[in-house]
């Protein structure tokens, strides 16, 4: 069984945009100084965070006026919502990053000046890793229609293992890449600067931050896998998958350097992530039976999200460790 790939994107749109987040990564590295130590202060990270937010919206917007001129405003409503929903899927399921980004730094000891430059460097590892998986999953779910009730299982199953697992704490002294990687790099014991390699006695060595690098890089694959099989529950567009996870990934940045400090506090924003997952994949699973109209999917993904967030900040807790081995 195959089903037809359901776009109205042209080439220019596709160029467009590729060259917006050219455009957005280049000033961020040779005009605004991303690519060298800088610590981020809260003001600066809320900037960003609602710089993107709002290109993200400008964007929607954008496509809803052109789609309204070219296909009429049945086609602009659908896609344009389309896009909001998956964006918002995409940006809520990212925020799970965000935790282990915080892990991952506190176990290296990353100092702060130095974080922005390793989730540059992740943000480009990101576009490139969900380029080719939005990609193979379109191809996927044209070819083969029934790849989107493995997507919808996958994701029941993946939202319920995160409620069961929670509360455990991911033991980085025991994760497999990173003994690999240990085992096999010549390994300083300090950082040097920004670098990923340094020359010691004429013999080249990895710096942490290379580990810290390519724990961050996997951490994005593994959620990459989870979120976007989800947006398949709303739209098998590639261009409105792509646009909407890319918004998500260039904003995750901002976001972890404004929430990072705060990340204790959402201590139920996993299970409401969680939830997401289940019922994104309770969906899919029940699509042939009853249809979910995506408009209903966006409040329901918007009050999970909001309902988690507010407990968290209401309810106590009690503090969990932030260190792992």
């Amino acid at each position: 069984m195959t089903s037809s790939i359901d776009t109205l994107a042209t080439g220019p749109m596709w160029a467009g945009f590729i060259a917006f987040v050219l455009a957005m990564l280049a000033l961020d590295l040779f005009v605004l100084g991303g690519n060298k130590a800088h610590r981020v202060a809260p003001r600066e990270a809320a900037g960003w965070a609602l710089a993107w937010v709002a290109l993200a919206c400008g964007f929607g917007a954008l496509l809803w006026w052109y789609l309204d001129g070219v296909a009429g405003r049945e086609v602009a409503n659908r896609k344009a919502l389309e896009f909001f929903t998956g964006y918002l899927i995409e940006q809520a399921l990212s925020v799970d990053n965000m935790f282990v980004f915080v892990m991952v730094f506190g176990y290296f000891a990353v100092p702060p000046p130095l974080q922005r430059r390793v989730l540059l460097y992740g943000v480009l590892g990101a576009i490139a890793m969900r380029a080719v998986m939005v990609l193979g999953g379109v191809w996927l779910v044209s070819e083969f229609a029934w790849v989107l009730y493995v997507f919808g299982l996958f994701l029941v199953v993946t939202g319920i293992k995160m409620l069961v697992l929670a509360e455990r704490k991911p033991d980085l002294e025991h994760n497999p890449l990173l003994r690999w990687l240990r085992g096999h790099l010549r390994i300083t014991p300090g950082f040097h600067g920004q670098a990923f390699f340094v020359r010691i006695g004429g013999v080249r060595h990895a710096t942490p931050m290379l580990l810290v690098l390519l724990m961050i890089e996997a951490s994005d694959l593994v959620f990459a896998v989870d979120s976007i099989p989800a947006i398949f529950a709303v739209t098998t567009d590639p261009f409105i998958v792509f646009t909407s996870n890319i918004f998500a990934v260039m904003g995750l940045r901002a976001l972890y350097f404004l929430l990072a400090d705060m990340a204790e506090r959402f201590r139920l924003l996993k299970y409401g992530l969680a939830l997401v997952l289940v019922c994104i994949g309770t969906k899919m699973l029940v699509a042939p039976w009853y249809h979910l109209p995506t408009h209903w999917s966006l409040a329901i993904v918007g009050a999970i999200i909001l309902v988690s967030v507010v407990l968290s900040l209401k309810l106590p807790g009690t503090k969990p460790s932030t260190r792992a081995g």
